[in-house]
């Protein structure tokens, strides 16, 4: 009974899913059966039956964040089952903190998909159990300590996100970008794979922290350990997790992925997704590869990663200002941000506070983007995306509470106070200083500046510019299920960016320290 309450957020996940599949097994169909006639869609009735199954997705999501909130109050140190399931999952303060953002994540997704999926006639239950299923996979790979869970995790997570891009069945962009990332996804896994199999082969632990434990004897007499497999395990595992917080040069399937995906599964993609492979990140440079050799800028990862950081802002950056759709515009602003976390991630071979830096940044660019992505969401006419900033035009006027919903999220993305992306960004160039890298905290203040005039320009568009003469009308839709999710993202937003201490000091509890 122990060892069930130490993995009850898992469970809560878990269970929600398939009793999301059984509901809709052995209850009637989104729209034909509940409007009497078989076979024929009604969206108005449907989007009662999407309503019912997006509370329930989110009530089940809540549910496994306050779970992740009760462990954390408990404390994990004082729950002596924590052990029995070690090393495959190593529940502490890291993994719940991780485990309560992703869950966040997923439950406002899933509000907005309630919303979004009947008005665009996208009656499709089985987005619901994908995000539990996926966000299990995701808490499941926050927590994993042993590279079998790592990969089980990751597959769990990364199947589910398949099948969510390519929910517009018939559409040719969609099926696209799902092929392209399944096809890009396969193989980022495969190295990932690879690069286990020789740390395991050179080390003969699966475990992180055994891993961590041989590492640190190379170079002491009797040793065994084979540096060289060492060093290329280490290179394939950065190359797919590169791929999986959509770094430069990993970054290609980013924007057609985000595109060509329903929105809420974007908002989910781009909080979720990239929030756990964060998480991975850093579990496993810091607890398997977390030697003071491997972390020295002379022969360590610390180097690769500063280059990787300043070329995913810069190109997230440049690219993003070019384009002319928003989404492919949050698409690639969503890499500048990965960029600016590994800013953090960098950090952390230099500065005790870098870590932190980096969960507090992970919750509040969750809240950001998906707040984003839901008010972009409430700006597109009956039917129809905002796809171009042409779709924006005059939708101040016009329709001032989603425009000021989007201006909000859109300044803390952008890192203005007193939201919680300034201090996001803040503690994460905060670390840069303090570990010396000032070179690179420069860079990321000025990229920063730069990431300011998309942002920018979506408001422009919004409250300075008229639609175009013939345009149509954007009539926003009225959804209870989008307003929640975003009244929701602002308090969190609002309320980290007002009393950021209590967040940064979660954050510093839950912290890594090298070598587990």
């Amino acid at each position: 009974m122990n060892v069930l309450l130490v993995v009850a957020p898992l469970l809560i996940v878990g269970g929600g899913a398939l009793l999301l599949m059984l509901a809709e097994a052995f209850g009637k169909p989104l729209a034909a059966e509940a409007a009497g006639t078989p076979g024929v869609a009604v969206i108005d009735v449907g989007a009662g039956r999407s309503g019912e199954l997006a509370l329930g997705a989110a009530v089940a999501l809540f549910a496994g964040a306050i779970a992740c909130l009760a462990l954390w109050l408990v404390g994990p140190e004082n729950l002596p089952a924590a052990e029995a399931v070690r090393p495959y999952l190593v529940v502490d303060r890291f993994a719940l903190f991780f485990g309560f953002t992703l869950a966040l994540g997923g439950g406002l997704a899933c509000l907005l998909a309630g919303g979004y999926l009947p008005e665009h006639g996208l009656d499709r239950s089985e987005f619901f159990p994908l995000v539990l299923f996926s966000t299990l996979g995701a808490m499941a790979l926050a927590a994993a300590g042993d590279l079998v869970s790592v990969f089980v995790a990751l597959e769990t997570m990364s199947l589910g996100v398949y099948c969510l891009i390519g929910l517009r069945r018939g559409n040719l962009r969609a099926s696209e970008a799902a092929l392209k990332y399944f096809l890009l996804g396969g193989f980022a896994a495969a190295l990932m794979l690879f690069g286990g199999a020789l740390t395991y082969g050179a080390t003969g632990h699966t475990d992180l922290a055994g891993i961590g434990q041989a590492v640190a004897t190379i170079g002491q007499p009797g040793s065994t350990v084979s540096p060289v497999l060492v060093l290329f395990g280490l290179v394939l595992m950065l190359a797919g997790l590169a791929f999986k917080v959509s770094a430069v040069p990993f970054h290609m399937w980013t924007p057609d992925a985000y595109e060509g995906a329903p929105t809420p599964a974007t908002s989910y993609m781009a909080a979720a997704v990239k929030t756990a492979a964060f998480a991975l990140l850093l579990r496993v440079l810091l607890t398997a590869f977390g030697d003071e050799r491997l972390m020295s800028w002379g022969a360590g990862w610390p180097p690769v990663l500063a280059l990787l950081a300043v070329a995913t802002m810069t190109l997230g950056n440049v690219v993003a200002g070019r384009q002319e759709s928003v989404k492919r515009m949050l698409a690639y602003s969503s890499v500048a941000h990965a960029g600016y976390a590994l800013v953090g991630v960098v950090s952390a071979a230099g500065s005790s506070s870098a870590v932190s830096s980096v969960l507090f940044y992970m919750l509040a660019y969750t809240v950001s983007v998906a707040g984003a992505f839901g008010a972009l969401i409430l700006c597109g006419r009956r039917g129809a995306e905002a796809v171009s900033y042409e779709d924006l035009a005059g939708i101040g006027r016009r329709h001032p509470a989603a425009a000021l919903a989007f201006t909000f999220f859109l300044l803390s993305l952008a890192g203005v106070p007193p939201t919680a992306g300034f201090f996001g960004k803040l503690y994460v160039f905060g670390a840069a200083i303090d570990a010396e890298l000032y070179t690179l905290a420069v860079i990321g203040l000025l990229n920063s500046v730069v990431g300011a005039y998309y942002y920018l320009r979506v408001i422009v568009y919004m409250y300075m510019r008229e639609p175009a003469p013939g345009a149509p009308i954007a009539t926003p839709m009225r959804s209870g299920y989008v307003a929640t999710a975003l009244v929701l993202a602002a308090l969190f937003v609002l309320g980290i960016g007002l009393l950021p201490e209590a967040s940064l000091q979660a954050a510093s509890l839950a912290g890594l320290r090298t070598g587990g």
